[in-house]
Formats: C-alpha cells, sequence, structure tokens
C-alpha cells in the first residue's frame, strides 16, 4: 500500500460538489429535500441506469471532438489547469433540457459531474500511486520463500484486482447524478443501511491513524540513519526527536489546501518509487545487506554470516519475522498490505468523466504493481537472503546509497503527508458527524461552534500517529498488523460482503411487481424478511456461495494475521529489542 491519498477527490477547500457536507439529505423529483433513508435500492439502481446511459453519449460526443494525442498535449494537460465546470459538463445528453423538474434537474447534473475531470490514464496514476508500496515486499519473500511468496503475491494480486472489479460494478450500478457517491461507506450504506455505514467510516478513519503512524515510523527511522553516519560516526539525533521532526513537516505540508499544487506530484511519486525500486534492486547486488539495522531491530543473534535464500518456507532461525507459522504468516501480512489501497477506489470512481473505463485502469495498474512486486522482492532476497531487511530502502549497508535512498523516500513520505492530511480531513469531519454529532449531541460541523472543534480535532489525526509510531518502534510487525487488520478488512472482506448484499437484495426484487415507479417516486414490495433474501441467494447460488466463502475467508486471514503479529510484537517487547518512546534508534 502506497502512502498517498486520492489526489481530486479530496480536492475541495468547500466540500464536494455532489453532495451535502452532512450527506444526510438529497433532492428528490419533486425538488424537495428528502432523508436518503428513505430511498429504496431500486431507486438507486433506476437513475443509475439513467446516468451510465448519459454518461456514455457524453464520452462518445468527448472523444469524437477530442484534438489528436500528441507528447505535447499530454505534457500540457498533465500540468495545466484543469478545465472549468462548463468548459468539461455543460453539454447534457438532453441537449441542455432537464429531463425531470425543470432547471434543477440540470443544476443536480452540473453540480455532480462537476468535479468529474479524470479519465482512465489519471485513474491509473490514482490506483497505481494509491496501492504501490514496495518497500516492504523482500522482507516477505524473506519470511515465506521464493516459491510461496510468488504464490501467495500472484494470488492476492488476482484477488485484490477482482475486489477492484466488484466495486467498480457496486458503484456503476449504484451512482447516479441524482444520488452520487463519495466514498467507501456509501456502497454499504446503500446496500445495508446507516449502522454498517457508521462503522465503515469509523474504520476508515482508524485506519487514516494506523497508516499515519506507518508513514511518521518509516520516515523517523529515515532520518536517524542519516543522523548517525557511516557506522555511527556522527552524534545522530533522539528517535523520538526523528518521529517529532517528520510529524510537525507532515503536519505543515498538509496545512497547503490546493491539489492544484498536488495532483502532479502524485504521478511524480509513481515515477519515483520505481526508481527506487531499480537502485535498492543494484546497490543489493553490489553491496552487503545492513546487518547493524537488521540487529538492532530484531536482536544480536543476527550478527553476520552467510546469506541463504529458499526456495520453500526458510525453517526456524532463517526467518526475522519468528518462528515457523508465525513467520509464515507474518511475511503473509506484508503482502496483504502491499495489496490494500481498494477503500480509496470510489473517491477515485467519483473523479473519473467515463467511470466504466475504470476496469482498463485497474488492470493496467495491477499488472504493473505485480510485476513491481515479484521482481523487486525476488531480486532483493536473491542477494540479501535472511538479512533482508523492511523497510528495503534502510536494509542498504553503503551509507552514500543509504542517505540518497532515505532522501528520496523522505521527499515521497512529505507529498504522501500533505494527500494524507487531505484525507486525515475528510476522516476527521466523518467522525466529527458520526460521533461526535450524532451520538455525542456536539454543534452541527456547519455552524461555528462545530467548525471550532472540528478544527480542535483535526491535529489530532497527526498525534494519535506519532503516539502509534512511538509507542510500537518495529516497522515490519507494526506494517503486518496494520495490512491484517486494514489491508484485508478494506480489499477483501468488506468487498466481498458488499457484493453478497448487493446481489441477494438485487436478484431477490420481482420484476413484473416491483418495479420503482419515478412519478410517485415509491416500490411496492411483495414480501419481505427471511423469505427474500433466500430467494435473492438461490437465483444465483454458486456465486453467492463463492462470495461468502471469499468473505469468511477474509475474516480467517485476518485472524491469523493479527494473531502472529501480536505474537511477534510480544515477543520483541519481551526480550528488549523494541522499547517504547525511546533514544535508541531501532535501524
Amino acid at each position: 500500500m502506497a502512502l498517498s491519498a486520492p489526489t481530486t477527490a479530496l480536492a475541495l477547500d468547500g466540500g464536494d460538489l455532489r453532495a451535502d457536507p452532512k450527506d444526510t439529505v438529497a433532492f428528490s423529483h419533486t425538488e424537495a429535500p428528502v432523508d436518503i433513508k428513505s430511498v429504496a435500492l431500486e431507486e438507486y439502481l433506476h437513475y443509475a441506469s439513467i446516468t451510465r446511459a448519459e454518461e456514455k453519449a457524453a464520452n462518445e460526443r468527448y472523444r469524437a471532438a477530442k484534438a489528436p494525442l500528441t507528447w505535447q498535449a499530454v505534457v500540457r494537460e498533465r500540468f495545466s489547469k484543469r478545465p472549468s465546470r462548463r468548459e468539461l459538463h455543460n453539454d447534457n445528453s438532453d441537449g441542455g433540457q432537464a429531463r425531470v423538474g425543470g432547471e434543477m434537474e440540470a443544476e443536480w447534473k452540473n453540480a455532480s459531474r462537476a468535479v468529474r475531470t479524470a479519465g482512465r490514464g489519471g485513474a491509473f496514476y490514482l490506483i497505481a500511486t494509491d496501492v504501490l508500496g514496495p518497500s516492504q515486499t523482500p522482507w516477505s519473500f524473506s519470511q515465506l520463500g521464493y516459491g510461496p511468496g510468488f504464490a501467495l503475491y500472484t494470488v492476492f494480486g488476482i484477488l485484490s484486482g477482482y475486489s477492484g472489479i466488484i466495486l467498480w460494478r457496486l458503484f456503476l450500478q449504484l451512482d447516479s447524478d441524482r444520488y452520487p457517491m463519495r466514498n467507501f461507506a456509501d456502497i454499504f450504506y446503500r446496500v445495508f443501511g446507516p449502522g454498517m455505514r457508521h462503522f465503515v467510516n469509523i474504520a476508515q478513519a482508524i485506519q487514516l491513524i494506523a497508516v499515519l503512524g506507518f508513514l511518521i515510523l518509516l520516515n523517523g527511522q529515515g532520518i536517524s540513519q542519516m543522523a548517525y553516519g557511516p557506522d555511527g560516526s556522527y552524534p545522530g539525533i533522539c528517535f523520538v526527536a526523528c518521529l517529532v521532526i517528520f510529524t510537525v513537516a507532515g503536519f505543515v505540508i498538509g496545512q497547503v489546501r490546493s491539489l492544484q499544487k498536488y495532483s502532479w506530484l502524485a504521478n511524480v511519486s509513481v515515477l519515483l518509487n520505481l526508481l527506487v525500486v531499480f537502485i535498492v534492486m543494484g546497490v543489493a547486488a553490489n553491496y552487503a545487506p545492513n546487518y547493524n539495522a537488521v540487529m538492532a531491530t530484531f536482536g544480536p543473534q543476527w550478527k553476520p554470516g552467510p546469506i541463504v535464500t529458499f526456495a520453500g518456507t526458510p525453517p526456524d532461525g532463517f526467518a526475522t519475522g519468528g518462528k515457523g507459522f508465525v513467520a509464515t504468516v507474518n511475511g503473509v501480512n506484508q503482502a496483504l498490505l502491499c495489496y490494500g489501497g481498494a477503500a480509496l477506489f470510489v473517491f477515485f470512481l467519483a473523479e473519473m468523466r467515463h467511470p466504466m473505463d475504470f476496469w482498463k485502469s485497474i488492470l493496467c495498474a495491477q499488472i504493473l504493481i505485480y510485476v513491481t512486486y515479484i521482481v523487486f522482492g525476488m531480486v532483493v532476497y536473491h542477494y540479501h537472503g535472511q538479512y533482508t531487511y523492511a523497510p528495503a530502502v534502510q536494509g542498504v549497508s553503503d551509507y552514500r546509497w543509504q542517505t540518497a535512498l532515505n532522501a528520496m523516500n523522505l521527499v515521497m513520505g512529505l507529498i504522501a503527508s500533505g494527500l494524507f492530511d487531505f484525507a486525515g480531513n475528510i476522516g476527521v469531519k466523518i467522525v466529527y458527524i458520526e460521533v461526535f454529532e450524532r451520538l455525542l449531541h456536539f454543534p452541527p460541523i456547519h455552524t461555528p461552534r462545530g467548525r471550532l472543534w472540528w478544527a480542535i480535532l483535526s491535529p489530532a489525526y497527526w498525534v494519535l500517529g506519532f503516539v502509534l509510531a512511538g509507542a510500537i518502534p518495529q516497522f515490519p510487525l507494526v506494517s503486518g498488523l496494520i495490512g491484517a487488520v486494514f489491508g484485508v478488512g478494506f480489499t477483501y472482506i468488506l468487498p466481498a460482503l458488499a457484493a453478497l448484499g448487493f446481489r441477494v437484495r438485487r436478484d431477490a426484487m420481482l420484476e413484473e411487481s416491483e418495479r420503482f415507479d419515478p412519478a410517485i417516486g415509491a416500490v411496492n414490495y411483495v414480501d419481505s424478511g427471511f423469505r427474500r433474501l433466500v430467494r435473492g441467494f438461490m437465483k444465483r447460488p454458486v456465486v453467492n456461495l463463492a462470495h461468502l466463502v471469499y468473505f469468511l475467508g477474509g475474516l480467517v486471514i485476518c485472524g491469523l494475521g493479527c494473531y502472529a503479529a501480536i505474537i511477534q510484537l510480544m515477543g520483541a517487547f519481551a526480550s528488549g529489542v523494541a522499547t517504547s518512546f525511546t533514544c535508541d534508534s531501532p535501524v
């Protein structure tokens, strides 16, 4: 999972133009505000089908009028200002005439499409920026061996791609100009109701804290390595101070509230990430592993010795992630983390002019990500064997290359911190609305008092991320725990559950007697309850059973991953290798 966030979906100081900031009301066909809770699944499907048809027609006109593609046009489009709302979206398929409801309907369409400017190429960069994060891949191979590592990265790559397809298909069937989707939780709200939306929103908010902690720890270690110099010849900086330095820098960078300044940086970060991959492979082939970092993180028993690699699972004593089953599962956790990122796909889809093209973006991005992981993981493991370190740039022993790579990582980390601060602000808003406002009766966020409370809570994301990084200074195991909980949860478990729930509800509909009537805005149901669910499940039992197995399998892997990471963390603290809030560097 790369350390980034959607570059345009979170762009707007004033919030998303496509829906009310509180996401509790929308306009109905009668031009009166209605509670979204009253909207039936059939109504979402009805208006989504209309929107997709209009997008298809608009996309055909767009492509017909588009100038020939040249290198100059690509560069100009990438670094120039985005087209205005009128330039891109004032071409409704009905010739500017409202479909229903007069001028108000046209305003809904314009507002809904105002932020949809990305093409499939832009979506490719967003997916690659979001998911591509190879720094832990070599260490994962060192815990699994060549064969199991190759097999697991292949299987998880295919499954994560399938989860992306699930989210894409759900978006196409549930998003519309009238009821636009803005985030991952919207899917679960429309399929399962408000309780599930609250759960997913809060889980995403917690995930952002965990990933910020991951980011702070990664770059704090890099600052510490640079400060100590070759073989500790420099005085160095207290490790907690290194974490504070990056936390403050990241928070300050994140206050730049214009994604015009960040959108092209996200694309550069993909290329910089790949450059780091090639440099690390070259350096690993010519220099010994960083034995000092390995001993500082995993204990003095990992003193220099012959480098050994294994086709199968390494035996005890040759895997730094633990013994036997625990080491293997900790290696699996890194693979799960590397493919995490599906929770942001709805943001990306919400940005696309023609979201039906998203499958092309997923396919190209997944191929790039998969090849990078396999090649990078195997090459570095081949040269560093059981001494392979995570993150890979800090496993480089030559100080000059180590410093250069840490500096490049620091640049990428600062870019990511700015982008994550956008996501963090969205997450804080979600927590405020869902918990403080609705459950604890704080003032509404759009009021002066509500904005004041939100401003107080906003820096809490960085503070909590810093506390996490300082409390558990064991990067490979922290990243593994995040992969087990959030990588599995958002990339495998929740998409499978959404697919199962949506198919059962959709297939339970009786086409002849349960159609949505736009004239009255209602659906007449024949039955309800368990009988209806059984009818929906049995319409496509094989597919639904497959999604049920996918969901349950994800839960099992999540449980095993958490167990292995926690056991190894407990061992690290018990042995004294890991110490919370210490000046001693873990690298």
